[in-house]
C-alpha cells in the first residue's frame, strides 16, 4: 500500500467516482469535492498530500482551487486535469505551482504514474524538511542521510560501536562520507563534548606528518623556532581521526603502531612521555587487507586499527537514496544562492539515478550545487546537468584499429579529460579521479600537464 490522502475535485460525479476507484486500488485514500467551493472548505479544514482538480467547473474553477491550495498548504502537490487543454492554461497552472497537467480523456497508466510521481515528490520534500530541522537541532552534529538497507545497517553499527573506546577502521570509496561517519561515531560516544580533530595522512610527507601528529620541541630541527603541540596531544581525551591511513609511509606506520600499543608518544626532539588519551579512528579508500598481502601496509598495524570495521557503501550501491540526498543538497544551496529551485524534473532525476557516481556523495553534491546555479526555474532540467550526465561527454572508449597506447598514456588522457571537464579545477578533478590533490599534482608534473 502506497498511503497518502488525495482530494479529488470535479463537478462531474462519475469522474470523481472513477478516479476514486482507480486510486483506491493503488493504496491511496481519497476525499471527493463536487465543486471548487467545497474543495476550498475541505482545504481550510485539513492538509492533503495531493489535490487532483478539474480545470473547468461551475463557480470556482481549478486555477482558483490551485491558488488557494498553495496559499493554505504550500507543500501539497496539485495536478490539474482538463478536457480543454490550451497552452495558456497549462502555463498558468504551472506558474501557480501545479506539479503536472493531465489532458482528458487520460490513460489510466498516465494517471497512476503522475500520482505516484507527485506523491514521491511530496514525501521527498517532507523528508528533506525533517532532515533540515534535525540538522538545526543538532548544531554541528552529523547527518547520515538515507533510508536504504545499507545506510540503515551503517547507522545501527555506529550505534553499537560509538559507546566503546575501541579503535575503528572506516573503509569506503572516495567521497562516500568517511569523515562524516567518524564524526557520527564521536558524537554518539561519551566523548561527544570533547574535541574531534582530523588529519589527512596523504597530505603530508613523513617528517611533516610526524610533526603534525606528535608535535615538536623548540629547536628539534631547522625552522622549529617554538614548541608545537601535536594533534595527539591537542585532542586530549576527545577523538583523533586519521584519514587516508593507507597513504602513511612504512616508517610512520611503525611509529603509529608503537603509540597505539603503548598509549604514549614523544614530541619530535623530545624526551618526555606524553600519554595518548584520545580515541583513534582511521579511514581509508584502499583495501588494506590487499595492501598487507602486497607488503605495502604493516599487518600488525592493520590488525591494531581494524578492531572494529565500518564499511561505508558507495552511492552506486544505494541508488534509492539519490533523490533524498539531491533534495537535501537543493535545500542547502538554493536559499544561499537566492534561487527558487525546488527539485528535479522527471528526466533530470532519471539521469541522476542512472549515473554511477565514481565520486560518490561528494560528486553528487557538486553536481547539485552546479545545477542549482544553472537552473532558470523551480525545477532542475536535464540541460542544467554536467555533460557526462547528458551523454555528451567525450568517452575514453577502447581505441579502434591499430592505435594501441600504454596505460600511462591512457591515464594522462583521462586526467586531461577530467581536468577539461571541470574547467581546470584540480580539487574537483582529484575528487572525481579518486585521488588526493597531492597525488594529482605529482601526476600532472610527471606527464607535463599544465
Amino acid at each position: 500500500m502506497r498511503g497518502g490522502v488525495i482530494l479529488l475535485v470535479d463537478d462531474e460525479p462519475i469522474a470523481v467516482e472513477n478516479l476514486g476507484h482507480i486510486l483506491a486500488r493503488e493504496g491511496y485514500a481519497t476525499v471527493a469535492a463536487s465543486s471548487g467551493e467545497v474543495a476550498v472548505e475541505l482545504l481550510a479544514a485539513r492538509e492533503f498530500d495531493l489535490v487532483l482538480t478539474d480545470l473547468r467547473m461551475k463557480g470556482m474553477d481549478g486555477i482558483a482551487v490551485l491558488a488557494e491550495s498553495k496559499r493554505l498548504w504550500p507543500d501539497t502537490e496539485v495536478v490539474v486535469m482538463t478536457g480543454h487543454a490550451t497552452v495558456a492554461t497549462a502555463v498558468e497552472a504551472m506558474r501557480l505551482g501545479a506539479c503536472h497537467y493531465l489532458t482528458k480523456p487520460y490513460q489510466l497508466a498516465e494517471v497512476r504514474a503522475t500520482v505516484a510521481e507527485a506523491m514521491d515528490k511530496r514525501r521527498l520534500r517532507q523528508e528533506v524538511a525533517r532532515l533540515t530541522r534535525q540538522m538545526a537541532g543538532l548544531g554541528r552534529g552529523p547527518l547520515i542521510i538515507g533510508e536504504s538497507p545499507a545506510v540503515q545497517a551503517l547507522r545501527e553499527n555506529i550505534r553499537h560501536v560509538a559507546p566503546t573506546d575501541s579503535t575503528v577502521l572506516i573503509q569506503g570509496e572516495t567521497g562516500t562520507g568517511k569523515e562524516l561517519v567518524a564524526r557520527a561515531v564521536h558524537e554518539a560516544s561519551p566523548r561527544c563534548g570533547r574535541r574531534f580533530l582530523a588529519v589527512n595522512c596523504g597530505a603530508f610527507n613523513e617528517d611533516l606528518l610526524a610533526s603534525e601528529l606528535f608535535g615538536h620541541e623548540k629547536g628539534a630541527f631547522s625552522g622549529a623556532a617554538t614548541l608545537k603541540k601535536g594533534l595527539m596531544e591537542v585532542a586530549g581525551d576527545g577523538t583523533l581521526f586519521l584519514d587516508e591511513i593507507g597513504e602513511m609511509s612504512t616508517v610512520m606506520q611503525v611509529r603509529l603502531l608503537r603509540v597505539l600499543q603503548e598509549r604514549h608518544f614523544f614530541r619530535v626532539g623530545g624526551t618526555r612521555e606524553i600519554p595518548l588519551e584520545a580515541r583513534v579512528l582511521a579511514a581509508t579508500n584502499k583495501d588494506l587487507k590487499a595492501e598487507v598481502e602486497l607488503g605495502l601496509f604493516r599487518a600488525d598495524l592493520y590488525y591494531r586499527l581494524n578492531v572494529i570495521s565500518l564499511g561505508v557503501p558507495p552511492l552506486s550501491g544505494r541508488r534509492q537514496d539519490i533523490p533524498l540526498l539531491a533534495g537535501y543538497f537543493i535545500a542547502k544551496y538554493a536559499p544561499a544562492m537566492g534561487k527558487a529551485v525546488e527539485g528535479f524534473s522527471a528526466e533530470a532525476m532519471r539521469r541522476l539515478m542512472g549515473y554511477d557516481f565514481p565520486g560518490n556523495i561528494r560528486e553528487l553534491e557538486n553536481i547539485v550545487q552546479r545545477a542549482v546555479i544553472m537552473a532558470h526555474g523551480a525545477q532542475i532540467e536535464t540541460g542544467d546537468l554536467p555533460l557526462d550526465l547528458r551523454g555528451e561527454a567525450p568517452s575514453l572508449a577502447r581505441p579502434q584499429g591499430p592505435e594501441l597506447i600504454t596505460l600511462e598514456e591512457l591515464e594522462r588522457r583521462h586526467i586531461e579529460a577530467v581536468l577539461e571537464h571541470e574547467g581546470g579545477n584540480k580539487t574537483k578533478a582529484a575528487e572525481i579521479l579518486g585521488i588526493d590533490r597531492v597525488s594529482l599534482w605529482r601526476k600532472l608534473k610527471k606527464y607535463g600537464v599544465e
